[in-house]
């Protein structure tokens, strides 16, 4: 990120004073007023509207939801009471964790865990920021942040009466086993506390160090353990497992209260270190503004011109792809690997943590590679680096463990997309190796995680696949999804060893790349489970959907009977070639909408017949008219996703939003393109939202033009690139960072 931010203040230096060599950079625009962070936290898009910056590891934001599938970022925008503003957060998840180091202001009361309450109308956010009224306390509250520390700014209307909890017990969905471990607190002085807080949940070992200043002295200190004031001492130092609660009272004066808080992923010294590197200063106002100028920076890699609701959404969708990963690091160069130790960068390198790779393999990684390929590149590095240190590839890291959510192996697919682009650094060898050993059963990684959910990420589906060939239905569930996304990870398995050089890996890995075939049923033409005697599953319901116990992930047959990216024409000659595909395709948009099973999953929303624009499975299947001789089809349900799917309203993300896929889908698609197989550097066309686009890449810039671009004009005329008319829907990675131009001429007739 320093150098996509040196990079626009090179430029904008350049304007100011005239550099010849760069005159076609636009101007440094005010996209920031675009974003509406509180797009998402309604329905199931699980986002939060709290103050962070760019892939930030301290992202502060209320905690208005505990318990429950709502409660993973834990912010529901239905919600009218808060607990805490705790300091780190899932955004778009399906599963809660984190919350650490809540703090809440409070006026009088006796409650150990005071709760405020707000209306909606007095919540205020935008990037870097956020405010709210505490209406039964009589506090206005402001947050702002840092990269690693988060910044408080509390006004109360009682000047007698300021106090703030520190709840050191507070975490997200303690129903789905989240559950606190670890509790050590410091009273380093009048106006400091510092210590960690050890968790166990969805990260089976999560820590996190703390050290928090206050503007003021603190009068009085009132002390809770499990609920019980202790009355007999002032304990300066705490060691335990239990829950802690911290009730501060400062004197009266009418002014505001400041809080830092610094949060450090190895221990108090270095969130002490983070504190002084990152916030010495006592300046709200000066950090809220820094912070809005860092965003407006990081937007402004794309530039667009657009319809004011398309604004509003392309921004809010580009500024959700900026909020994980995040750095997952000290400022001195300290982090805990994913063997649990601690380690120091090598110059240069940054940690990240959250990684949702099932989902984000899709898009957001693709459009990092176009928009920001140096941190594209340095997440390939991290992805391998947590090979070393665990002895297989993070599938969903974090918080320095392994989650081993969802299906296959999914970090090969980001990395052979960076060798596909030339974007790969390091040791090909070493990440053919990582790719061969984490697509295998392991019994020695069985054994090392064994207690602990870590487990979760060995599954018996590669041994199954590697033994058979296939995944029988009769042995575990879920078995053609995880068939079918293994297939194509071996395929970029097979990507990464040739440039490694290594043929003979190469070859095994191009081999299994077919397996996919052995469950598409030339009598449906779906993707069918097969049972342990080679048989396909009889009866068949393809309308059939029991969460995490039927044959599919997230889903049914139709959802996911058109996945095999890596091998289209293949795919589409066995079942029938492109007109059969297109039938196909016409029977998944119109079908009836209705989902069978009392236990179908939760995620299948965003429909359109069978089509599930909520979960990503579906992410790419209206592209695939373009390998049919009716392209503007696909471009017809493009839109009426873009215009159904994403709204300006707090409930606009049909699905969970899954740390940035949703809206990278979004911003890819507004700009007219998607990569349907990641590691293929090829990208399909759509039907583009916005009139003109500028993005900042390799070779200068990438234009974009939309001609007669309105709602009615909703399909695609003529492309061209370069002032040459295309005659197929198809572009090159190259085309784009090479920069130039790319014209669509829209019209209101599907162009046959």
């Amino acid at each position: 990120m320093k150098r996509t931010i040196l990079f626009f203040q090179a430029a904008l230096a350049c304007l100011l004073v005239g550099c010849k060599q760069a005159p076609e950079s636009p101007r440094l625009q005010d996209e920031v007023r675009y974003v509406n962070p509180f797009i998402g936290t309604g329905f199931h898009g699980h986002t939060f509207p709290g103050a962070t910056r760019p892939y930030a590891m301290v992202q502060l934001s209320p905690d208005t939801h505990i318990l429950g599938w709502d409660a993973s970022s834990g912010y529901h925008y239905d919600d009218d009471h808060i607990y805490g503003f705790s300091h780190t957060h899932l955004s778009g998840t399906g599963i809660g964790d984190l919350g650490d180091v809540a703090l809440l202001p409070f006026s009088g009361g006796d409650s150990i865990k005071p709760v405020a309450t707000f209306k909606k109308d007095t919540e205020k956010a935008t990037p870097g920021y956020y405010a709210v009224r505490l209406d039964n306390f009589g506090i206005n509250v402001e947050l702002t942040s840092t990269d690693r520390v988060g910044f408080h700014k509390y006004t109360y209307d009682n000047p007698k009466e300021r106090r703030v909890l520190l709840d050191l017990g507070h975490i997200l969905q303690p129903n789905w086993g989240h559950k606190l471990i670890g509790n050590q607190y410091l009273l380093v002085n009048d106006s400091t506390v510092e210590g960690t807080v050890k968790t166990q949940g969805w990260a089976h070992f999560h820590s996190m160090s703390y050290r928090i200043t206050f503007s003021e002295p603190i009068e009085t200190v009132y002390q809770y353990m499990d609920g019980k004031l202790r009355k007999d001492s002032l304990f300066l130092r705490l060691n335990t497992a239990e829950d802690l609660k911290f009730h501060y009272k400062f004197s009266e004066k009418a002014q505001p209260l400041y809080v830092k808080v610094a949060l450090s992923v190895v221990d108090p010294e270095g969130a002490e270190k983070n504190l002084e590197a990152e916030l010495p200063g006592w300046d709200f106002d000066k950090t809220r503004e820094e912070s809005t100028h860092i965003w407006n920076e990081a937007l402004n890699l794309i530039q667009i011109e657009a319809d004011p609701k398309v604004m509003v959404n392309f921004y809010t969708a580009l500024y959700h792809t900026m909020i994980a990963p995040f750095a997952y690091q000290d400022v001195d160069g300290r982090y805990l690997g994913m063997d649990k130790k601690v380690h120091t960068a090598e110059p240069g390198y940054v940690n990240y943590s959250v990684f949702s790779l099932w989902d984000t393999f899709r898009a957001l990684h693709p459009l990092m590679t176009i928009i920001n390929p140096d941190l594209a590149t340095d997440w390939g590095k991290v992805l391998v680096q947590g090979y070393k240190e665990g002895g297989i590839l993070p599938k969903w890291p974090l918080a320095s463990s392994y989650t081993g959510c969802m299906v296959g192996y999914p970090a090969v697919s980001v990395l052979a997309d960076l060798v596909a682009k030339d974007l790969a650094e390091g040791d090909m060898s070493t990440w053919a190796e990582a790719g061969a050993r984490s697509s295998v059963y392991r019994e020695d990684l069985a054994e090392k995680f064994k207690g602990t959910r870590e487990l979760d990420l060995i599954t018996m589906h590669p041994y199954y696949k590697e033994k058979y060939g296939f995944v029988p239905a009769d042995s575990v569930p879920e078995s053609v999804s995880w068939g079918l996304e293994m297939a194509y990870e071996d395929w970029c398995i097979s990507q990464i060893a040739k440039k490694a050089g290594n043929m003979e890996l190469a070859n095994e890995y191009a081999k299994k790349a077919e397996y996919y075939k052995r469950y598409l049923d030339p009598e449906t033409k779906m993707m069918r489970p097969v049972m342990g005697d080679g048989s396909f599953r009889t009866p068949f319901n393809p309308r059939y959907s029991s969460h995490m116990k039927s044959d599919y992930t997230e889903g049914n047959a139709f959802q996911w009977s058109f996945f095999a990216p890596h091998d289209m024409d293949n795919f589409i000659a066995a079942i029938g070639g492109k007109k059969e595909l297109e039938t196909r395709l016409d029977t998944l948009f119109t079908t009836s909408s209705q989902i069978d099973g009392a236990e179908a999953s939760g995620d299948i929303t965003g429909l359109i017949g069978q089509y599930a624009h909520g979960n990503e499975p579906s992410h790419h299947m209206a592209y695939l008219y373009n390998w049919t001789d009716s392209p503007w089809k696909g471009q017809g349900y493009l839109d009426y996703i873009m215009q159904n799917f994403y709204t300006n309203e707090p409930d606009g993300i049909i699905g969970n939003e899954d740390c940035g896929q949703m809206s990278a889908w979004y911003v890819m698609s507004a700009l007219g393109f998607y990569q349907v197989s990641p590691g293929i550097p090829v990208y399909t066309l759509g039907r583009p939202m916005v009139n003109k686009a500028s993005m900042h890449v390799k070779g200068g810039i990438f234009e974009i033009v939309a001609t007669n671009n309105n709602p009615a004009n909703k399909y695609v005329k003529e492309v061209k690139l370069n002032g040459k008319v295309l005659e197929t829907p198809f572009i090159s990675h190259s085309d784009i960072i090479n920069g130039g131009k790319l014209e669509f001429i829209m019209t209101d007739q599907p162009v046959k």
